[in-house]
C-alpha cells in the first residue's frame, strides 16, 4: 500500500513521488466510501489542490448523492475501473441532454468519457460501488463549481433521494 496522507473522511493523497494504484489502494479507497458521510472517497495523485493537472482514484456507492454541478472553466474526464454508472448531461433548465452509460472495460458499455468545461452533470451509480479514475485540471477552488439550481442541495436528504429516484426512472426510460 503507497503512503497516504489523510486530508478528511473522504479525501487522501498520495505521497510517494512515483504514484501506484493497485489492489489494495482499490480496496481502501472502496472501504473508506462505504464508510464516509457522503458514500465516497478519493485517493489524489497530485499533491496540491493547486497543481495543474488533478488525477484521482474515485470510489461513489450508489447510497450517496452527487448533485448535478458543471465547472464553468474545466473540462474532465474519467475511464471506469469497477462498477456501472450513468453520466447524465443536463441543459441550463434542467432537461435531461444525454445519457452516457458506463461500465468497466469488457462491458458492453462506454468505460471513458470527456466532459467540456460548461455542461451540468451527474452520475448514477448503477452497482453498488463504482470505482473511476478522474482527471480534470487544475488548481481546485470549491467556489468553482457552479450547483445546479433546478436540483436539491446535498443537505436536503429527502429531496436529493426523490430526485435521484426521480431521475434513474428518466434516464431508464430514455435508454
Amino acid at each position: 500500500m503507497i503512503e497516504l496522507e489523510k486530508i478528511n473522511e473522504e479525501v487522501f493523497v498520495a505521497r510517494a513521488p512515483i504514484v501506484r494504484f493497485g489492489s489494495e489502494e482499490l480496496a481502501f479507497v472502496k472501504r473508506q466510501a462505504q464508510g464516509s458521510p457522503r458514500r465516497r472517497a478519493r485517493i489524489c495523485a497530485h499533491k496540491s489542490a493547486g497543481d495543474a493537472l488533478h488525477e484521482m482514484l474515485i470510489a461513489l456507492s450508489s447510497e450517496g448523492y452527487i448533485r448535478p454541478h458543471k465547472h464553468p472553466h474545466k473540462s474532465e474526464s474519467f475511464h471506469v475501473v469497477e462498477g456501472e454508472a450513468d453520466v447524465v448531461v443536463f441543459s441550463e433548465t434542467g432537461e435531461i441532454s444525454e445519457v452516457i452509460q458506463m461500465g468497466a472495460l469488457g462491458s458492453s458499455k462506454a468505460f471513458y468519457y470527456r466532459l467540456p468545461e460548461g455542461y451540468y452533470h451527474t452520475v448514477l451509480v448503477r452497482t453498488k460501488l463504482l470505482v473511476l479514475h478522474e482527471v480534470t485540471n487544475g488548481p481546485f477552488h470549491p467556489e468553482d463549481t457552479v450547483q445546479a439550481p433546478f436540483s436539491p442541495s446535498e443537505t436536503e436528504r429527502e429531496a436529493a433521494l426523490e430526485y435521484i429516484l426521480n431521475l434513474s426512472t428518466k434516464t431508464s426510460a430514455q435508454l
